[in-house]
């Protein structure tokens, strides 16, 4: 699988966010997007992940399921974490399976992973910002997807969860998993790509 884009445009609210945009990464690879705010390192990855439309350029996928778009196999976490309050965690996780189609690992094993096992029953509403960002983290294993585009994903988490994310990371990339992550500090990706946006595009 290869993601890859060409003389790539995003333009939002009628300004032009960047232009002549071109990037490639492969199954395995991790891309790390880079940039002072406002340069559009999230609307990359909302563009890739459809929900920003491509002004002009090319975007697109070579390998995987033929019958889907990038989009469609690809996981976003956004800055805000996509839960219900009302809902407990492992109802939320439910919810994101049946949604999304599962074929992660278990559901009870994904929330153990990200250390929210014990929290189970609890509604999502007492959550601390971090654990509602590692209970998303957990929707990434629980339904299997082989591109993930994570915008800050470092953000809220203490050190110990920093570390865990790092391991996931790199458990997905040696599966063959892809990664492009928008970030502002390390990931601890240290064989990552770098694609700075807001300076002339060397790739």
């Amino acid at each position: 699988m290869r993601l890859f884009a060409s003389d790539l445009t995003c333009v939002r609210g009628g300004r032009e966010v960047f232009a002549g945009l071109g990037f490639a990464v492969a199954q395995g690879e991790a891309l790390v997007v880079t940039g002072r705010n406002g340069a559009g390192k999230s609307s990359l990855l909302r563009m890739i992940a459809g929900h920003v439309r491509v002004a002009s350029g090319r975007l697109d996928i070579e390998g995987g399921d033929p019958d889907l778009t990038a989009a469609e196999q690809s996981h976003y976490l956004g800055h805000l974490d996509a839960l219900k309050p009302s809902l407990s965690v492992s109802e939320n996780l439910q919810f994101w399976v049946r949604y999304l189609g599962g074929g992660g690992i278990p559901q009870e094993t994904a929330l153990r992973v990200v250390g929210l096992d014990g929290l189970s029953d609890l509604p999502a509403a007492y959550l601390s910002a971090g654990q509602r960002r590692r209970l998303s983290l957990a929707r990434l294993l629980a339904v299997k997807r082989p591109i993930w585009l994570l915008d800050e994903p470092t953000s809220a988490l203490d050190a110990a969860g920093q570390a865990r994310l790092a391991e996931l990371m790199q458990g997905h990339l040696r599966t063959g998993g892809l990664i492009v992550a928008a970030t502002h500090g390390p990931l601890g990706l240290e064989a990552a790509k770098e694609l700075r946006l807001g300076e002339p595009n060397t790739q």
